[in-house]
């Protein structure tokens, strides 16, 4: 039982760095990582107050799920070539992200600010939510195509 315990521990350790090492996925994180604190710099710009929940938050300018997205093909097609399969798949998906961004999500916040408004006009004050729905969780294209531009730039800079 040791014996197998100790495969599957080295074999698991060598897959972590495997993943580690991926030049595709880093490029990826970077471009998130990005997008995640240029949210902070531009609420800061509009308020003048620094909120790093920004930086956990979805929804918001630019997009980091844009920017993850086309960040990860952009190196995908620069690495194994934009006609390889794998850029294919990357492509898809990205195009599947980015059209969940700008669609259902922000339909999904649309909702979720109506319905707040309507327990606050016709519920309030004897009903009070243990919570509001949060309403923020889309994004307006042009959040959308500013993440995509964040991902693909950091892409043909990383690789």
């Amino acid at each position: 039982m040791q014996i197998l315990k100790g495969l599957v521990e080295g074999k698991m350790k060598e897959v972590v760095l495997e993943i580690l090492k991926n030049k595709a996925l880093e490029v990826g994180v970077v471009s998130w990582f990005a997008a995640q604190f240029l949210k902070i710099v531009i609420a800061f710009i509009m308020t003048r107050k620094i909120d790093l929940k920004w930086f956990i938050s979805s929804g918001g300018m630019p997009s980091s799920h844009s920017a993850f997205a086309c960040g990860l093909s952009t190196a995908v097609g620069l690495i194994d070539g934009f006609s390889s399969t794998n850029f294919a798949i990357s492509l898809t998906f990205t195009l599947i992200v980015m059209y969940d961004a700008a669609g259902v999500r922000r339909e999904a916040g649309k909702q979720a600010q109506t319905l707040n408004e309507i327990i606050e006009m016709y519920l309030s004050p004897h009903y009070k939510p243990q919570y509001k729905l949060k309403e923020l969780i889309g994004h307006k294209p042009t959040e959308v195509f500013a993440g995509a531009v964040v991902g693909i730039l950091i892409a043909t800079i990383m690789i």
